[in-house]
């Protein structure tokens, strides 16, 4: 062989030698791409998404209870800042499980136990099809009924 086809080769355990590029490829691989790392996700990232999945249920009239509301609009106020859509969820994210709990105000007139299942099933759904992980439970705080005369609690926009 010439010196530059046997640069070119590496040694092989039995003694012989091989391609250098044969040699490359045969290191990829080692499994699935699925076992090659770890995914974690963030508490938030949960609670963005089930915040998201029970606003989107019908009768929910808005999310956490009456002062985080408050304060949270306040908040929103202030130059710079956002809406939060975790207001009103807390998730706690293990490895392959998480568990969350939501505190919503429901709109007056409507089926209470109803409006719980469907934010359950929502959020169920909504969580495990976007992460993975699976839900084991979702619990429910009712804390306010929103009734059609009463005005919303967030203060009105001052005009300067």
């Amino acid at each position: 062989m010439t010196e530059s086809t046997q640069q070119n080769r590496t040694q092989t355990p039995e003694g012989g030698s091989e391609p250098l590029q044969v040699r490359k490829a045969a290191r990829r691989g080692g499994g699935a791409a699925a076992t090659r790392g770890r995914t974690t996700i963030a508490d938030g990232v949960v609670e963005k998404i089930a915040g998201l999945a029970a606003r989107d249920v019908l009768g929910v009239h808005a999310m956490g209870s009456g002062f985080s509301r408050t304060f949270g609009a306040v908040r929103d106020r202030v130059p710079g800042g956002s809406k939060s859509v975790t207001r009103g969820v807390k998730a706690e994210v293990g490895e392959v499980q998480t568990a969350l709990d939501l505190e919503i105000v429901v709109d007056y007139g409507v089926a209470i136990a109803d409006v719980a299942q469907a934010v359950r099933e929502n959020v169920i759904a909504a969580v495990e099809r976007m992460t993975g992980l699976e839900v084991v439970e979702v619990n429910i705080a009712v804390s306010d009924v929103k009734l059609p005369d009463e005005e919303d609690e967030e203060p009105e926009p001052r005009i300067q």
